[in-house]
């Protein structure tokens, strides 16, 4: 059963989130050489959280397996400085398949976007996948990390405040806990605008999510509370992009223990009356010990969440913060 608390990392109708991702992160065999990139964290923890999407742009747009490498090779002719235009060509016989992948990848990204796809996950250094700092190809041995792949650039075109993310970088635990929580959080903002929404409605999200999004910025938090404020004078299609873009632009700020620690703070000045001298001074004092890296973030949320269920604190208990996420994955046991 899914409980109607405004945090519950949930998407529509408590599904599970679908996330588009290279097929080869999945164990199927369809690199250019005929292997794989299974991700055991993708596979294994984060799996039953989620429905996968899976494309690989090089096959489905004709390719084969195996087949030709191919690379991402610099074409400056026509382009306005301090621009840069890339050709996709085979790696030995320069077979340029640059309009066939561009056409494709317009065509399946415009595809995704129907599915209502909650973040992508692509594997990195691909000509097609390849988030950032993939390699270009400017000569005989000159290269540089300034690319990325055709179909990753119409992803990120055509859906903005989708979550994506590579691989490669989700092997960094605080990148991981990050992307993941701004899946969770797309979701539940897609939903709030879904169907015919009210101001309350999102006076109340926006009241649950205030430790979220002060964790990450707190510049972003006031402009999203002055939206707010003005939000039933604005037109409501235009109000409900605007939230959306400012809400995931803040939660994809980097949260630090600093502002971690600023924000378990703010939660035991609610807590002040209820606590005695020696919880709260050992509650202080985890808190710091997280700020200084001595303690993971878990450590004091859970004496935090502890204390806010024995005393029944209404205001930290909607509090988003406390489980942006599922907690099985156990994302803050390592940031």
């Amino acid at each position: 059963r899914v409980s109607a608390s405004p945090h519950v990392p949930l998407s529509h109708g408590g599904s599970r989130p679908r996330i588009g991702i290279s097929r080869c992160l999945l164990g199927e065999q369809v690199r250019f050489d005929g292997g794989h990139k299974r991700d055991p964290f993708l596979l294994g923890p984060f799996a039953p959280h989620v429905e996968w999407v899976p494309v690989c742009p090089e096959v489905e747009v004709g390719m084969g397996i195996p087949r030709e490498a191919i690379q991402l090779v610099a074409a400056d002719d026509g382009v306005p400085a301090g621009a840069e235009r890339v050709r996709l060509l085979g790696a030995r016989s320069r077979t340029d398949w640059t309009a066939k992948m561009a056409g494709w990848s317009s065509a399946r990204a415009r595809g995704m976007q129907a599915l209502d796809l909650g973040g992508f996950i692509l594997k990195k250094d691909s000509p097609s996948c390849g988030l950032e700092r993939v390699r270009v190809h400017h000569g005989p041995g000159a290269v540089t990390r300034t690319g990325r792949g055709l179909f990753a650039e119409s992803i990120v075109a055509l859906m903005p405040e989708l979550p994506v993310e590579e691989e490669g970088r989700l092997s960094d635990p605080r990148l991981r806990e990050n992307f993941i929580e701004r899946v969770f959080a797309y979701e539940r903002v897609k939903r709030l605008f879904t169907g015919r929404w009210t101001h309350g409605a999102v006076v109340a999200f926006h009241t649950a999510h205030k430790l979220q999004l002060l964790a990450h910025s707190r510049q972003r938090y006031t402009e999203l509370g002055r939206l707010v404020a003005d939000g039933a004078k604005a037109p409501r299609a235009q109000f409900a992009q605007q939230y959306v873009q400012l809400f995931m632009s803040a939660l994809k700020v980097m949260a630090t223990p600093g502002r971690h620690a600023d924000v378990m703070q703010h939660m035991l000045g609610h807590l002040k009356r209820q606590l005695d001298d020696e919880s709260r001074a050992e509650l202080l004092q985890l808190i710091e010990d997280h700020r200084t890296g001595l303690v993971p973030l878990v450590v004091p949320l859970t004496l935090l969440r502890h204390h806010v269920r024995r005393h029944q604190v209404a205001y930290l208990a909607q509090q988003v913060y406390l489980d942006p996420h599922p907690r099985e994955l156990a994302l803050r046991n390592h940031v």
